[in-house]
């Protein structure tokens, strides 16, 4: 639970593993017990158990038909048959999880091995309030170099001001040969960094007293029903169309939110296949450190387009950007390069080249409403600036990183 009498850290530490480079490379993938391979198999109890020691506790879960989403008292858990994503927030000793994880993926999935492993943040409101390796970067690289000898760690943005960081290790050569030819899954993922939210964003996400009973309601599942009221009412059950979106959404007391959602996005996608992903909305709401993330792996179109099931990326930066309205923020698409090399059009950049035109236009410029008769108007008038443009190319990634303050 959230302390509105203490700062409370919202930047996540986002630890990501792959065992795999695709569910295709698991070696029980043709075996599936209800459904489920790989990681899929592991017990929740078990997951509950590696989480004890980095200090938060399963709140609730959903299933689909590629992934489990696990709801945190410390934001997210996504389970997958071939990776794992742990996102965390607060003092959380993240990283304490890995050896736990590693040890999982041996005993219950047959995955002795890690094929990559990322782990990231935005710098820290309160560093001097964190714990363990997360007190100092340095001192995260040296706890994941110690595990992983292969890894590189880097700074992207102004130290002295907002920036991310990255821990990669290379992807492992060792493929089984008679599935050598099955393409890796793409990997493609945004983020939305926000701090400073306006007041009237701010004051939804408090609870002056905790919800009254129900009638046939248990008490505690009273923070979801009020997640999801929530969710309705500040239109973030909009961000994406309901029809292809399960949410499941918490409201904490006295303040604070998190929700994960499971998308089912297809024909309307860039590539026309179809496939499940994610998003996951995290909000500390206290004046003072105010924070909203939001995270998504739904390969989205960097040109603006007509009314379509799944947004384009210029159109969801600005839904998102409207609910929580900041007066800074920081946006990272990470994509691997093999899918970071086609053009949408003839002479085009690359796809981080074109994701941060799509930035720019989405919040440089005052639109006018992007679609008349479901967004408020007013919103479209905030106008921010530019203060970082930074594309990376990483081993096998690309990173498009951009920073913009209201003007």
């Amino acid at each position: 639970m959230l302390s509105a009498s203490a700062p409370f850290e919202g930047p996540e530490k986002l630890l990501e593993v792959w065992f795999a480079p695709s569910p295709s490379h698991v070696p029980d993938a043709n075996s599936p017990k209800n459904g489920k391979f790989g990681l899929r198999k592991v017990p929740r109890i078990v997951w509950e158990d590696m989480l004890a020691v980095v200090k938060c506790k399963v709140l609730s879960v959903i299933e689909g038909d590629e992934t489990d989403a696990y709801l945190l008292s410390e934001s997210s858990l996504f389970v997958f048959a071939h990776r794992i994503i742990l996102k965390t927030c607060g003092t959380t000793l993240n990283l304490l999880g890995l050896p736990g994880i590693l040890d999982i993926a041996r005993d219950y999935a047959s995955l002795p091995s890690v094929h990559q492993c990322f782990y990231s943040r935005k710098s820290f409101m309160f560093p001097e309030r964190q714990l363990g390796p997360h007190r100092e970067w340095k001192d995260e690289v040296a706890f994941l170099d110690a595990i992983f000898p292969w890894g590189a760690a880097y700074t992207v943005g102004k130290v002295n001001g907002d920036h991310w960081l990255l821990y990669i290790t290379s992807p492992s050569k060792a493929v089984p040969p008679d599935i050598a030819e099955v393409p890796p899954t793409q990997d493609y993922t945004i983020e939305i960094l926000m701090s400073d939210l306006s007041p009237e964003a701010r004051e939804p996400f408090f609870f002056s007293a905790s919800p009254s009973p129900q009638d046939d309601v248990p008490a505690d599942q009273l923070p979801s029903i009020l997640g999801q009221t929530l969710s309705s009412a500040l239109r973030i059950t909009e961000i994406f169309p309901p029809h292809l979106t399960t949410l499941d959404a918490y409201a904490f007391s006295p303040c604070g939110y998190s929700s994960n959602a499971l998308l089912n996005w297809g024909d309307a996608a860039p590539d026309r296949r179809r496939g499940e992903g994610y998003y996951t909305i995290h909000v500390t709401p206290e004046e003072g450190w105010s924070y909203a993330s939001f995270e998504c792996n739904v390969p989205l179109s960097s040109r603006p387009s007509s009314k379509k099931d799944i947004p384009d990326l210029q159109t969801l930066v600005r839904r998102v950007v409207n609910i929580f309205r900041p007066a800074r923020l920081s946006l990272t698409l990470f994509i691997s390069s093999q899918h970071n090399n086609s053009t949408e059009e003839e002479g085009a950049d690359t796809t981080v080249e074109v994701a941060q035109r799509a930035f720019k236009a989405a919040l440089t410029s005052s639109p006018g409403g992007l679609e008349p008769g479901s967004w408020d108007p007013a919103d479209s008038q905030r106008v921010y600036r530019r203060t970082d443009k930074i594309n990376y190319e990483f081993g096998g990634y690309d990173l498009a990183f951009a920073s913009f303050e209201l003007r």
